[in-house]
């Protein structure tokens, strides 16, 4: 089996996983996550059920600095097999498996003071939002 055929049947698995799951492929969800802010609902790895509300977009991002490895123009991907966001209630990068999401919610701009409630208070003005 050659290199891209390999890629090519690894893609159809995670999007029949993804479509069974009724969530975004990983690679839609971190497009989605660099434009929205979105509720995450995954299983931590011992076994308990964790709802965050996280995004990528970069208004809600802390300014780079050199000496930390986890900022906005130095997101790394741990692996493709984990997904690093920005936690907007813990302000701060953290990060889950793709394989233990069970659902995923855009959470809507308008909806963003009631949900993350004390968060607002120094999260970017809407229409800034992009």
């Amino acid at each position: 089996m050659t290199n891209t055929e390999t890629a090519t049947n690894e893609s159809l698995a995670s999007d029949t996983v993804a479509a069974l799951k009724g969530i975004p492929t990983r690679t839609e969800l971190m497009e989605t996550l660099r434009k929205e802010v979105m509720e995450v609902t995954f299983l931590k790895l011992n076994g308990d059920e964790r709802k965050m509300p996280c995004t990528l977009i970069t208004s809600f991002l802390p300014p780079a600095k050199k000496d930390d490895p986890m900022t906005q123009k130095k997101v790394r991907e741990v692996s493709d097999k984990v997904c690093a966001v920005w936690a907007v209630e813990a302000k701060g990068f953290r990060s889950f498996r793709y394989d233990r999401v069970t659902k995923v919610e855009v959470i809507a701009k308008d909806d963003y003071k009631v949900r993350l409630g004390e968060f607002w208070d120094n999260a970017p003005d809407i229409g800034d939002i992009k």
